[in-house]
C-alpha cells in the first residue's frame, strides 16, 4: 500500500512539473513570439499654402516630392510588418496614399491593379558581421527617407527627390568593426522595382566609417556618388550634410544640402535644410526646360512631439536661376514662398 502511495506521489509530481514546464515554455515561446513580429507604420496629413503663388487650380509646388498638394491634403498611411529571428527574419512595408503613390511611381509594372509596396524584403543574419538582404528596399544613398516620421523636414529636398528611391536586388552588409562598415549590392536598374525587363544591371556600394557613408551607384553607364553624414556639435545641436553628383552621358545634377537642428526642449526641436542643387544638360527637376538651371532651397521647420503625434510647420522659400514659378498674378517668377503644417502620427 505504501509502496502504491508513494508511486501515485512522485507520478503526480511529475505531471504536474510537466505541466508546470509546458505552460512555462509556452508564454516564454509566446512571449518571444510576441516580441519578434511587429507593427509599426506612420500616418501623415498636411496643410499647403503658397505665399507668393495662386492657391487655386495654377497652384504650383516646388519640383521635390510629396508635400506638393495644395490646402488640406492627404500624405500617406505606411503600415511595415516586420519578423526579426535569430538567424533570418522579413520586412513587408506597404503604402497607402498620394506620398505612397509618388513613392512607388515607377509601379505598376506587373499588376494592372498599382503597386503599394514600398519595401518587400527577406534577410539572413550569416554571422554577426555579416548579413544578405534580398528583395526591394529603400535606397542606401541620400539623407533623407520616404518615412516622414524619420525626416526632419517635412517636405523633401531636390537630392532626395531625383535620386533613387528603392532597389530591388540583393545585397550584403559587412560590420567590420564598431566604426567601420560595407555594403556591396547587385540590383536591377534604377525603379524597376517589380521585376527586370531589360536584362540588365546596377550595382551599389557604400562604405561606412565613423557614422559618416560614402555610397556609389553605377547603372548601364550612370553612375551617382553621395556623401551622407552628420555630426552632434553639442547634445542639441545636429548638424547634417548630404552631398551628390549624379550623371548620366552629360547630364544630371549635383548639389549639396546642410541641416542644423537644434532642441530646444525636450518637445521641440527647430531645424533649417539650405539645399544648393544645380543639373548639368537638361535635367529637368527644376521644371525651367532651360540647361544647366540651379535652384538655393531654403526650408525652416519647428518639430513638436505630443505622445506618438508630431506637428510640424514649416516655412519653405525656393528661388532658382531661371523662372521655374508664378507669382500670384500669374507672372513668371523666379521664386516661390510657401507654407505647410503637417500631422505625422508613428505607432
Amino acid at each position: 500500500m505504501k509502496t502504491i502511495t508513494t508511486t501515485n506521489y512522485v507520478k503526480n509530481a511529475f505531471l504536474f512539473a510537466f505541466a508546470l514546464l509546458t505552460t512555462t515554455l509556452s508564454f516564454a515561446q509566446e512571449e518571444e513570439e510576441e516580441k519578434k513580429l511587429s507593427i509599426t507604420g506612420t500616418v501623415d496629413a498636411y496643410y499647403r499654402a503658397n505665399l507668393s503663388g495662386p492657391n487655386d487650380e495654377n497652384a504650383i509646388a516646388p519640383g521635390s516630392s510629396f508635400a506638393n498638394l495644395p490646402g488640406f491634403a492627404l500624405g500617406m498611411a505606411n503600415v511595415v510588418a516586420s519578423y526579426e529571428g535569430e538567424k533570418a527574419g522579413f520586412v513587408a512595408d506597404l503604402v497607402f496614399g498620394p506620398r505612397g503613390t509618388d513613392a512607388v511611381f515607377a509601379s505598376p509594372m506587373y499588376s494592372a491593379t498599382g503597386n503599394i509596396v514600398n519595401q518587400l524584403y527577406a534577410y539572413w543574419n550569416v554571422s554577426e558581421s555579416v548579413t544578405l538582404t534580398l528583395g526591394n528596399f529603400n535606397t542606401f544613398l541620400g539623407y533623407e527617407v520616404i518615412s516622414p516620421a524619420a525626416n526632419f523636414n517635412y517636405s523633401t529636398s531636390y537630392l532626395f527627390s531625383y535620386g533613387p528611391f528603392s532597389h530591388t536586388g540583393i545585397k550584403a552588409d559587412f560590420a567590420i568593426d564598431d566604426d567601420w562598415s560595407l555594403m556591396l549590392a547587385v540590383m536591377n536598374p534604377t525603379d524597376l522595382t517589380e521585376f527586370n525587363p531589360t536584362g540588365d544591371y546596377a550595382f551599389g556600394a557604400q562604405v561606412g566609417f565613423f557614422g559618416q557613408y560614402v555610397n556609389f551607384l553605377l547603372d548601364d553607364g550612370a553612375y551617382e556618388i553621395d556623401y551622407t553624414g552628420g555630426f552632434d556639435l553639442s547634445d542639441d545641436f545636429f548638424l547634417g550634410i548630404n552631398g551628390a553628383y549624379y550623371d548620366n552621358d552629360g547630364v544630371g545634377f549635383a548639389g549639396v544640402a546642410l541641416y542644423p537642428q537644434l532642441a530646444t526642449s525636450e518637445n521641440f526641436s527647430l531645424g533649417l535644410r539650405g539645399e544648393y542643387f544645380v543639373e548639368t544638360g537638361d535635367f529637368g527637376a527644376i521644371g525651367t526646360g532651360m540647361e544647366d538651371t540651379s535652384v538655393l532651397a531654403v526650408t525652416l521647420t519647428g518639430s513638436a512631439t505630443i505622445g506618438d503625434l508630431i506637428i510640424k510647420p514649416e516655412l519653405r522659400l525656393d528661388s532658382t536661376s531661371e523662372n521655374a514659378f508664378i507669382d500670384s498674378d500669374l507672372d513668371p517668377s523666379k521664386s516661390l514662398s510657401s507654407f505647410v503644417l503637417a500631422a505625422i502620427y508613428a505607432f
